[in-house]
């Protein structure tokens, strides 16, 4: 994005979407190399799962504390501290995966360490998205703030692509499956100096404020929400989970969210699992279905809904009915262009649905509550990836099918439920 006559805007933008490009791309890396690296140590699904759980749970709770803080102290400071403890997070845990793949530490205390790394990610890498809008909001007029915001936060959802895609280059002899998180921490420190010499302090007496984001995950696109909170204007205006207005947007985005972390946490074991490879040479394969997911997903966020113009309602239905095809291909597919494809799909209806879920909550409300809805949908957001991995990989080793069976029963069901109760929520 170009600022006229605005160079150091230029250069800051750039840093920040920097920032949030490696923290996303960095954290879907690891997630598509760990059911690898899982199957390597002898781990079960299951345990893997918890782990990035673990560090969602962590996110979704310090992410809004962040937010607040943010708006206290440095914007500067805080961005510096969530990409400082996003690299110290993913260089332990290169080390410690490295020294379990070797056999110097058995499989329980290797995981258990991966856990501990994660959760400095999930508490403090929380800390650098609202900075960066709270950066950017500051540097911008009323009329460019929202696009540029929007665009900050697509980098997010560039990560899903370029962390799945990238992490089999990286698969490294001596380091093998480690190799990904140690490029991406070094990512990382070099963006955290970079960022630490040119980056300038806030404006003094700069009002301007960030929100909390959604962790960054396989299939967990954001939405918007964060930019909605981030312009709006400042309100105490209180706004219930269960307000009428709202409810029936939030139960979509919270039985969607589910059936999606449960698709797309499950992906990289299936895609191992079904074309029957060793998980070292399988990484490709599995980069490749999530890539590609990733990709559908953005193209209709950034091309079809804008050229489609569709109500949310029918955002909502059409992503539903996209997500439970998808997720029924998967089930039955055998080949890596069958996963692929369906893959795609699936993510391409979810990347239909989620926009539709937070416009139409967005819609069901007066502008004095735009901040309040904004930060329900991103708890919906978080709280489905808490549980939603772990749900979707239970049910994977019960039967391998069942996770993408359950998610398009679930989607089915919640079609049914928009088209009868958000009938009449069109505006």
């Amino acid at each position: 994005m170009q600022f006229p006559a605005r160079p150091k805007l230029d250069r800051d933008f750039a840093l920040l979407f920097m920032v949030m490009l490696v923290i996303g791309a960095g954290n879907t890396a690891l997630q598509s190399v760990m059911p690898a690296i899982g199957r390597s140590l002898k781990i079960p699904d299951s345990v893997i799962a918890v782990a990035f759980s673990v560090s969602a749970l962590v996110w979704v709770i310090a992410a809004p504390i962040w937010a607040r803080k943010s708006d206290q102290t440095g914007r500067r400071r805080m961005v510096l501290t969530g990409l400082a403890g996003f690299s110290v997070s993913v260089l332990l845990c290169a080390i410690s995966l490295t020294i379990g793949i070797h056999g110097l530490i058995g499989p329980i205390t290797t995981i258990a360490a991966f856990v501990g790394a994660r959760m400095i990610y999930g508490l403090f890498g929380a800390a650098a998205p609202p900075a960066a809008q709270a950066i950017l909001a500051s540097r911008t007029t009323r009329e460019e703030r929202t696009k540029a915001l929007t665009l900050l936060a697509s980098a997010f959802g560039l990560g899903t692509i370029l962390g799945p895609a990238l992490a089999p280059f990286f698969v490294l002899p001596g380091v093998g499956l480690a190799g990904p998180a140690y490029f991406f921490a070094t990512c990382g420190f070099v963006v955290l100096t970079t960022t630490w010499i040119m980056l300038p302090n806030d404006a003094p007496g700069s009002t301007a404020k960030g929100a909390a984001t959604s962790y960054p995950s396989i299939g967990g696109n954001l939405t918007g929400a964060s930019v909605t909170a981030a312009v709006s204007e400042p309100s105490n205006a209180m706004l219930k989970l269960t307000d009428s207005r709202i409810w029936p947007w939030m139960l979509v985005g919270l039985v969607m969210g589910h059936a999606q972390a449960m698709a797309g946490q499950a992906m990289g074991f299936l895609v191992l699992d079904r074309l029957a490879i060793d998980p070292v040479l399988g990484q490709q394969a599995v980069g490749v279905v999530l890539m590609t997911g990733a990709f559908a997903a953005l193209l209709v966020q950034w091309g079809l809904i804008p050229l489609l113009d569709m109500k949310p309602r029918a955002l909502v239905i059409t992503g539903l009915a996209l997500g439970a095809a998808g997720c029924l291909i998967i089930s039955a597919s055998t080949t890596l262009y069958g996963l692929a494809v369906a893959f795609g799909l699936t993510s391409a209806g979810f990347g239909f649905a989620r926009p539709g879920y937070t416009a139409g909550s967005s819609l069901a409300v007066g502008p004095e509550l735009q901040g309040a809805v904004a930060g329900r949908v991103t708890s919906v957001n978080g709280a489905s990836f808490v549980l939603g991995p772990s749900i979707g990989i239970g049910m994977y080793e019960i039967w391998r099918p069942l996770p993408y069976l359950a998610a398009a029963t679930m989607s089915v069901a919640l079609m049914i439920y928009a088209i009868l109760r958000l009938q009449r929520r069109e505006a």
